[in-house]
């Protein structure tokens, strides 16, 4: 530490950078567009006229797909889809799409078809190898090849052999289509492709065929695919009403499902993912439908992100920019790279590729949103021309699903092409990546990052840890103590209130020491770079040229999860003693024997699983600490009573948790924990973002009903069904009056969402003869009475502007941003009232929380009802007016002797003024102290309000509270400024939320009201 690193790994890195695009150069001129079709293959010919009446124009197709190869004995889509691939009025079911793809295998051994895994629903995701029948006889000597390039340790790092093994290996080129279900061309183009890489025998088609194995999987989204051609079947049925929107894609979540490369928490993911380690493909090329007529964003905008390998920046380029050349030449036009989207954040399905040491690829292309063929108009930024789309799409064009496939096929067949004749520099490049990665310690770092076997929350742990295992990441486990040199901090330190030393006073390193049990993530791995990008902290810029990042800025896991994660440089770490662990599962134990146990509560979502695990048992909260037989107990442990020991042991079974047995009951005060009984509440309007609190619910086994807006319309006595209502985001920019009075029902027809004998698929998750309607004045008024009479109602960003915006939330206002811009970015949350049951297992006054936050709402509290708090931009905002003497004495009045001022409170932005005696001589619009708000987190200040991400503007939320619960009649409405339920990304917070609905009878406990 501390000397001068050589400049030889830099310039090292360079030149290899350098030498893998210098490589390339013979192969870049390998490929032109002279193609020529087998003479000696005949051409089907009814088929291949199909094709042409269905393109719209010649120029939206190409000689790789105008005609189609003929076969005696290997069957064409049409087999199954009654006409060509892309043809009007026609969209298959993922079942369809996969008789097809079996046909395939039964007629040609250059065909096989694998099961990969199945959806939340129980359908079915497969994967499709097409290549020559030499090379899927030698599928597993083949995969054996690439498992060397892809673990370099395994040979040694031996940079020879690694030549001779890519001169020998067949690389993999992975494809997935329709991942977001409205996009609906990738399967029939998908069908069509495999024919064409069986049967074809065109120069062009043979040498992919001989040199690349293609890997297809023609759905992703199966659960959203079917659902979507219902739609389809129901708009053919009905050609002249307005159609349905495809509310629900996923059984969760809807366009989220790209999302979800880092945490993998939806099935989908974890079946792509599995696939693309196991078979150790090269690339991942994800197919998408949004823009004209085809967008290869492989080469993406700024920034790119920070942990991938130049050399896989360098490869986006070439096979870009290579890939708009080829299809340029062919006289197709609208075909371009580069475009607006930004490469920063590694949750797109395509980026596995990328933190895998492969390559990510996406194609945009133009879809209809089904197989109709209509007039598509596009608007001035969809046709100008720009210096990366010199041939830019026409402003008006007929448009048919036919054109759309013609546009996937042609660039997938010339990237194919261009992947086979430059393969040995591709395979080298892919070992070249996963060698960097392996060396990464002494190359760039860390050597490692540890997490601490002593961690307080070791579910949570666990929990991260599984992320990373899914990911491919090897974990290992200390099996004894070890120290490192680490830097002395030099900011505020999360889980810290304390400020660090001037600089020239402060150690440049610190001796850290872990204990054995500490699970270490070593970097000298193949896939260090995804354990690196997640567990790492982010910075976006706001001076960034990309001023509209494309998704989230900050994820920073250890910080999300709550659990602390040491990123550790000193390459000592490496050398403690280790041993790889495959199964992550902390220990859950029954201490002793009697007939009542503590449980600490140190915010572990397991706890709420517990207590609805032991629905008859007698549970209660401690409301402050507490020791008991030498141990110390936090707010909100656990008092069990009523169960047996192997009733208990038996619920605790990988939860992860102690249960202490006391020979008496703990002086301390309590209240019962109730298993609740939950609502989650959902709009018509959109079901993207309140699918995330589905999904954890499910995971956490935490029983709901699931309601909708209409029901809560008809349904007048809330109360007597539920006790806690979740009212989720809606996301999808959704406004206070579109959640009230939902779609608009002045014009048109009724828009069901119902399980019909032409629409199977829809209505199974929820239903209704109309999704137009909202919320309603009604609902709004049921909603009320519901939480005056003893219910909670948790309301999160929109739905809690919502909340504000009725009145149900008396003295709490909402301020309008002016500058505020923090997009999807980790903020530090300061705790303002440990003994709120909503803060238990957080600490105590000052602990730190990381929470997520996308411009959410700014509140501003009162005292006194219907006035708005006052805007404060952080402290010392509002301070004395201009006059005599300094910034802390009064001002006087010429002529007349000083006053007597009374002293004036400061009042922190996150809370509201003190009541004046001049409000309390008519108090008839102060809030009775009980009533008020009470702000259990604020956010930190400006200075220290960013974790990781993008913070601009931040002193307008900055100190203001996050997290507030509202006393109204006997019940709650608790509102938050953060999304404490996210992607699976934001576990740490997920506990604010069931400590709510465990306590939600209770939520009063350890209130502090004011005096007047």
């Amino acid at each position: 530490m501390g000397r001068k690193r050589s400049l030889w790994p830099k310039f090292a890195l360079g030149m290899v950078a350098l030498g893998a695009v210098a490589t390339l150069a013979p192969a870049l001129g390998a490929q032109d567009t002279n193609f020529a079709r087998d003479p000696n293959q005949p051409i089907d010919q009814a088929y291949t006229k199909k094709i042409r009446q269905d393109t719209t124009e010649p120029y939206f197709s190409s000689p790789l797909v105008d005609y189609l190869p003929a076969s005696k004995t290997v069957p064409t889509p049409e087999a199954v889809l009654g006409d060509v691939a892309g043809a009007p009025n026609i969209l298959p079911y993922a079942e369809q799409v996969y008789e097809y793809m079996r046909m395939l295998q039964k007629a040609s051994p250059r065909v096989r078809v694998y099961t990969i895994g199945r959806t939340e629903e129980g359908r079915e995701m497969i994967a499709v190898a097409v290549s020559s029948e030499a090379n899927l006889a030698h599928l597993e000597q083949n995969r054996a090849l690439l498992a060397k390039l892809a673990d370099p340790r395994t040979i040694g790092l031996n940079d020879q052999e690694a030549e001779q093994i890519a001169s020998q290996a067949v690389p993999v080129y992975y494809i997935t289509g329709t991942i977001h279900s409205p996009e609906t061309g990738a399967p029939t183009a998908l069908m069509e492709l495999a024919y064409r890489l069986a049967v074809d025998n065109s120069p062009h088609i043979q040498e992919i065929r001989d040199h690349v194995i293609t890997l297809i999987t023609p759905v992703v989204e199966v659960d959203g695919r079917d659902r979507m051609v219902d739609i389809y079947k129901w708009h053919l049925a009905h050609p002249k009403e307005n159609v349905p929107p495809l509310v629900y894609w996923g059984h969760y979540v809807a366009h989220d499902n790209n999302r979800d490369a880092m945490a993998a928490t939806l099935d989908l993911t974890q079946n792509v993912m599995k696939t693309f380690i196991a078979w150790k493909a090269q690339v991942l090329h994800d197919l998408h439908e949004s823009v004209p007529y085809l967008y290869d964003n492989t080469a993406g905008d700024g920034p790119f992100n920070a942990w991938v390998d130049p050399i896989l920046a360098n490869e986006w380029e070439i096979l870009g920019w290579r890939n708009v050349q080829d299809m340029t030449k062919f006289g197709m036009p609208g075909v371009f790279t580069h475009g607006q989207f930004d490469t920063w954040s590694p949750g797109y399905l395509m980026f596995i590729g990328a933190m895998h040491n492969g390559i990510s690829r996406l194609y945009e292309t133009f879809g209809n949103g089904g197989a109709d063929t209509v007039e598509r108009t596009l608007q001035p930024p969809e046709y100008s021309r720009t210096w990366y789309r010199q041939n830019p799409p026409l402003p008006k064009v007929l448009w048919s699903q036919r054109d759309n496939n013609n546009y996937e096929e042609t660039g997938l067949l010339t990237s194919l092409h261009f992947f086979s004749v430059s393969r040995r520099t591709f395979l080298h490049n892919f070992y070249l990546k996963a060698k960097r990665s392996v060396e990464k310690p002494k190359l760039e770092g860390p050597a490692a990052y540890v997490l601490p076997g002593n961690d307080p929350r070791p579910e949570l742990q666990a929990q991260l840890l599984r992320v990373l295992q899914l990911q491919g990441v090897e974990i290992s486990r200390a099996t004894a103590a070890f120290s490192v040199t680490m830097p002395a901090p030099n900011q505020l330190v999360l889980g810290s209130s304390s400020f660090a030393a001037p600089e020239a006073a402060r150690p440049k390193t610190r001796t850290v020491s872990f204990p054995a049990g500490s699970y270490i993530i070593r970097m000298d791995q193949p896939y260090s770079r995804i354990a690196d990008a997640l567990l790492d902290y982010q910075y976006w810029s706001p001076s960034d040229p990309q001023k509209t990042p494309y998704d989230d800025t900050g994820w920073t896991f250890g910080a999300l999860f709550n659990v602390k994660v040491d990123r550790v440089t000193d390459g000592k770490v490496l050398d403690a003693p280790m041993e790889r662990v495959s199964e992550i599962q902390p220990a859950s134990n029954v201490v002793g024997s009697g007939l009542i146990y503590a449980i600490n509560d140190t915010a572990e979502t397991s706890l709420a699983t517990l207590r609805y695990r032991l629905k008859n048992a007698s549970i209660e909260a401690a409301e402050e600490p507490f020791q008991a037989e030498g141990r110390k107990f936090d707010r909100g442990s656990f008092l069990v009573r009523n169960v047996d020991q192997a009733a208990l042991e038996q619920a605790l079974d990988g939860l992860a948790l102690q249960a202490y047995a006391l020979a008496s009951i703990p002086s301390v005060a309590t209240h019962p924990v109730t298993a609740a009984r939950v609502a989650l509440m959902h709009t018509w309007l959109s079901t993207q973002t309140e699918g995330w609190w589905r999904e954890a619910l499910d995971e956490m086994h935490i029983p709901y009903s699931y309601i909708n807006t209409q029901e809560v319309s008809r349904e007048a006595d809330l109360r007597a069904k539920y006790d806690v209502i979740l009212f989720a985001p809606v996301g999808r920019f959704a406004s206070e009056s579109a959640i009230i009075d939902g779609m608009p029902t002045t014009w048109g027809n009724p828009l069901p969402w119902e399980t019909t004998k032409l629409t199977p698929n829809l209505g199974r998750i929820d239903s209704t003869p109309d999704m137009r309607p909202g919320l309603e004045w009604s609902g709004v008024e049921h909603l009320d009475q519901f939480v005056k009479q003893g219910g909670t109602l948790i309301t999160v960003m929109d739905t809690a502007n919502l909340a504000v915006a009725l009145g149900l939330t008396p003295g709490v206002s909402v301020a309008r941003p002016q500058r505020l811009k923090i997009i999807g970015s980790v903020l530090r949350g300061v705790l303002v009232d440990p003994s709120s049951p909503i803060a238990y297992g957080y600490g105590n006054e000052g602990n730190e929380l990381p929470l997520y936050f996308y411009q959410g709402p700014i509140f501003d509290l009162s005292n006194i009802a219907g006035r708005r708090g006052f805007r404060m931009l952080g402290p010392e905002q509002i301070g004395r007016p201009t006059g005599r003497g300094t910034k802390d004495e009064h001002d006087f009045v010429v002529g007349r002797p000083p006053e007597t001022y009374p002293p004036q409170p400061k009042v922190k932005p996150w809370e509201a003024a003190p009541v004046t005696p001049e409000e309390m001589r008519n108090p008839i619009s102060v809030i009775p102290p009980q009533f008020r708000p009470r702000v259990i987190f604020r956010y930190a200040d400006a200075s220290h309000l960013l974790i990781s991400g993008l913070d601009e503007g931040g002193n307008e939320v900055a100190e203001h509270a996050a997290v507030i619960d509202v006393l109204v009649g006997t019940g709650h409405v608790v509102l938050f400024s953060n999304n404490p339920i996210y992607r699976g990304e934001t576990r740490g917070s997920y506990s604010l939320v069931l400590n709510t609905i465990l306590n939600f009878d209770h939520l009063n406990a350890g209130r502090k009201t004011a005096e007047k």
